[in-house]
């Protein structure tokens, strides 16, 4: 009985994510602002803007996140990410990630 509930806890854990997963394409249609800097396809157009292209999901996320609270400064950030959901948040971090990197 103990293994059983153990692997259905396992199992939940695993699949949690899977209910949840965010859309690339969503984002895509989210990054027109950002585009501007960090190119359409997550390739900065200029060399002071960092690319995005091929990051981690789980730090642009994070990364994202902290500029909409202000545990990171930059003021040309915050007022672009202002509006974003936590579902918009999501959805840009999986297409940038999903972008290859040059």
């Amino acid at each position: 009985m103990r293994n059983l509930a153990i692997s259905i806890a396992i199992m939940m854990l695993g699949t949690a994510g899977a209910a949840h997963a965010a859309d690339p394409e969503a984002g895509k249609a989210k990054t027109i602002t950002c585009a501007a800097c960090h190119g359409q396809t997550g390739i900065a157009v200029q060399p002071i803007y960092p690319n995005l292209a091929g990051q981690k999901e789980q730090y642009l996320v994070a990364a994202i996140k902290a500029y909409k609270s202000g545990d990171r400064k930059n003021p040309m950030m915050q007022p672009m990410i202002a509006a974003l959901s936590d579902e918009d948040i999501a959805n840009i971090a999986a297409y940038f990630a999903s972008q290859a990197c040059q």
